[in-house]
């Protein structure tokens, strides 16, 4: 009996165990035939800020919100809300719960209709994921089609428990559940229907989440906030009921009201996210160094700025921190949905005349090249039969003038004076190989110190932030995923000098302190010809921060420029950064000099060696303790400012052979310079006259020359009405060969000394006149033109 007793077992667990090898067997086949595809549907990609609070989505080919979550990115009260309500053993069976269904299959047939489908939260994530599936699916639909449905959900929930584990499980539930209306997933239902991250859910959100996968269109809080609130109550009662949560926190969360309310899918710094995703076009989620506060705080500013403008104007703002090379705000243009200001057109990214904005790195550059110094003279005078020959934006000459002044004031002669020292080509070369985006009309010339030049806003930030940066340019960073790009452009002693140079008071502020607190803030405006672009570049703590305003088409903005329309809104945009503690100090190559004019030396090598050689003092930022001697601008880089020569005993200039007897040394200002400078300065009270017994001589005093058809500060009348056209004649004393003149900066021809000239008479107004001839003599006068009344 007892023999027989075991044998029966035996052959019991024989025939288990060969159903379950069998069931084995047969499922690792049917998993190789009929593989599941658990990639599930396309994937939303969704832009998120450095605090993963999303910027701005986009939505599959479908049309389908769909973000990808895991479960450690969800709140936890909705985890717990959901597993009980829907699958309380989903940790524990292996994809089929068979207590479950035996449980449905009863309920089912004492109701004698569907009331319960025992489906697991495993069985529901392979149904989502295999029902927009064609092709290579197993059929179970012999017997019955409800039930064959109902095998092929069994067959792949356990192929999911065979290949994933229940985290991944859950997550590509959490990712593709329904939602209602084209809302997929647990972060798009939140940001949807609760405006908030799922991680930030309260209870009675949790309860509801949980509970409208079952019936979306039913449930949908928007349209059916009763129904929905209804079906979030029997998730919370069962929370009661099974003690997950407490009957206080029950009541509480059925006391909160159900929004019937769809919030708007984020669209924050739409141009950014739109290069991101034109960058990474299959990620899933996108990170950026946006900081939302920042941003929607920058693109507030802008919008605000250019309501006071024209409107076909747009603007851009950019701001990067220098130090980690981060772009925390993105306002590419004034408002993306405005299509009179052109708002799709990333003015960013877009190619136009920078201006002013490279005259730092001219100066710059030529430090580190032994050319000047922060306080070398500089010449802005015309420039005389020059291939190029641009006049300044405030129209007038300044003469001589220092480094510093020459780029706080942004004047242009001087800055073509030092690029043609320097080279146009190697100081193209330099800021390409800085990481600038250039587009040229031919070959690196003289213009680029004007803006003549294609760039970008972008471009100038990266070459701005090597001035903060110790001289080392980097690439703005949108995303994490793009690499660090680092590029040597000058010294850290020529960005410090360059960086003390723009850090001047702030227009209209009570120095720069009431601005930018206790860091200094230096920058630097630009306008392009034509009045097409204005540019406000400007540098503070461990920001770097550019502005541009135009017009998007090109064409020109008249009486706009960069002091007056981009800087304002850079002093609000900067005053809008929190800088960091950071202080710029002098590198060791670095020192203070004090150097002479007109001579350019130093001060202490200056005595005994030349009279006037130090007419003018200046304490200067020296570079690598290099002092070099001024530029004059004439054929060579330098020119000889300090002459040798012998006087007789009259003091009359000789050669030894014709009576020279005491040899003198003086220090002469440039040509150029000569009618700036005080008349004791000149040569013709510096330099004796030549002996009349020593013929030969080369001449050391050009003859000058003198306006003397218009006196200085005249007034020139003309009749209202007057048929025949008024001249004023133009003639000039002195000088020698061809001489150019100017009107308010503009040549108006080139006339030999000796030939008489008339200009037309000008409309009323004040201007400017000015002659120079071949020696570099020059001459200006003012005069107004007025109308008398009839």
């Amino acid at each position: 009996m007892c023999t027989e007793l075991i044998k029966s077992k035996f052959r019991i667990a024989g025939i288990l165990l060969f159903i379950v090898l069998a069931g084995g067997v047969c499922f690792i086949v049917l998993d190789h035939l009929f593989p599941f595809d658990t990639v599930g549907r396309p994937i939303s990609t969704v832009i998120v800020d450095r605090h993963q609070t999303p910027l701005r989505a986009f939505a599959d080919k479908n049309g389908v919100w769909r973000y990808p979550a895991k479960p450690d990115q969800v709140s936890l009260l909705y985890l717990q809300a959901l597993v009980a309500y829907e699958d309380r053993w989903f940790y524990y069976h292996p994809g089929i719960n068979p207590l479950a269904i035996c449980r449905a299959f009863f309920q089912n047939l004492s109701h004698g209709r569907i009331v319960s489908g025992g489906s697991t939260l495993t069985m529901q994530t392979a149904r989502i994921l295999d029902i927009s599936k064609q092709g290579n699916r197993p059929s179970f639909s012999g017997l019955f089609p409800r039930m064959g449905v109902k095998l092929r959900q069994m067959f792949r929930a356990l192929q999911l428990e065979y290949h994933f584990s229940k985290d991944e499980i859950l997550g590509l539930y959490l990712t593709h559940a329904p939602f209602g209306a084209n809302i997929e997933g647990i972060q798009a239902a939140c940001y949807t229907w609760l405006g908030k991250d799922a991680k930030e859910m309260t209870r009675a959100e949790a309860a509801l989440m949980a509970v409208l996968p079952q019936a979306p269109s039913r449930y949908r809080p928007d349209r059916h906030p009763d129904r929905a609130a209804n079906a979030r109550n029997k998730v919370l009662d069962r929370m009661a009921r099974f003690g997950i949560w407490t009957p206080e926190q029950i009541r509480a969360a059925k006391q909160e009201p159900v929004m019937s309310f769809r919030f708007p899918t984020p669209m924050t710094a739409p141009l950014a996210t739109r290069r991101s995703k034109a960058v990474y076009p299959d990620a899933e989620v996108i990170n950026t160094f946006i900081d939302e506060n920042l941003q929607m705080h920058m693109a507030e500013l802008l919008r605000a700025y250019m309501d006071r403008l024209p409107p076909k104007q747009s603007g851009a703002v950019l701001v990067v921190n220098h130090k980690s090379l981060e772009i925390e705000a993105y306002a590419g243009s004034a408002d993306f949905f405005n299509s009179s200001r052109l708002g799709h057109v990333d003015m960013i990214q877009a190619l136009r005349s920078p201006g002013s904005t490279l005259k730092p790195f001219i100066y710059g550059l030529s430090m580190d090249q032994g050319l000047i110094h922060s306080h070398a003279m500089l010449l802005d005078v015309p420039r005389y039969k020059k291939n190029y020959n641009p006049g300044n934006f405030t129209r007038g000459f300044s003469g001589p003038v220092t480094v510093t002044q020459a780029l706080q004031d942004s004047l242009n002669l001087p800055a073509v004076q030092v690029l043609e020292a320097y080279g146009p080509g190697r100081f193209h070369d330099k800021l390409r190989n800085a990481g600038a985006r250039f587009q040229f009309k031919g070959k690196p010339n003289l213009s680029m110190a004007l803006g003549g030049v294609g760039t970008s806003l972008e471009s100038l930030v990266t070459l701005y932030t090597a001035i903060g940066r110790g001289g080392i340019a980097g690439k703005p960073r949108l995303c994490p995923m793009e690499p660090v790009q680092e590029r040597y452009l000058m010294s850290s002693g020529a960005a410090f000098i360059i960086r003390d140079i723009l850090s001047r008071p702030f227009p209209g502020r009570q120095g720069v302190g009431r601005l930018s607190g206790a860091l200094s803030m230096a920058w630097k405006t630009g306008t392009s010809y034509g009045f097409r672009d204005a540019w406000a570049m400007g540098l503070k703590g461990d920001y770097t921060v550019g502005v541009w305003i135009g017009r998007p088409d090109g064409s020109p903005s008249p009486g706009q420029y960069g002091a007056i329309t981009a800087l304002p809104l850079l002093g609000q945009v900067m005053a809008s950064v929190a800088a960091g503690t950071g202080t710029v100090k002098a590198p060791e190559s670095v020192s203070k000099e004090t150097i002479c004019w007109p001579s350019g030396l130093a001060a202490s090598a200056i005595r005994g060696r030349a009279k006037g050689a130090c007419t003018k003092k200046f304490d200067a930022w020296i570079l690598d303790g290099q002092i070099p001697s001024t530029m004059t601008g004439e054929s060579g880089l330098t020119a000889p400012l300090i002459r040798t020569f012998w006087v007789n005993n009259l003091g009359m200039r000789a050669t030894p052979a014709c009576g020279g007897m005491e040899k003198k040394t003086v220090a002469l200002w440039p040509w150029q310079a000569e009618p700036f400078i005080p008349a004791l300065w000149r040569r013709a009270a510096v330099l004796p006259k030549d002996s009349p017994t020593c013929p030969g001589m080369a001449p050391l005093v050009l003859p000058g020359i003198r306006i003397v058809s218009v006196s200085d500060n005249s007034i020139l009348t003309r009749r209202p009405g007057q048929t025949s056209s008024p001249t004023i004649p133009l003639r000039a004393l002195g000088g020698r060969g061809e001489r150019q003149w100017f009107l308010n900066k503009n040549p108006l021809m080139n006339i030999d000394g000796s030939a008489p000239f008339f200009m037309p008479m000008p409309v009323p107004g004040l201007y400017h006149l000015a002659v120079v001839d071949e020696s570099g003599s020059f001459d200006q006068i003012c005069f107004s033109v007025i109308e008398l009344n009839p």
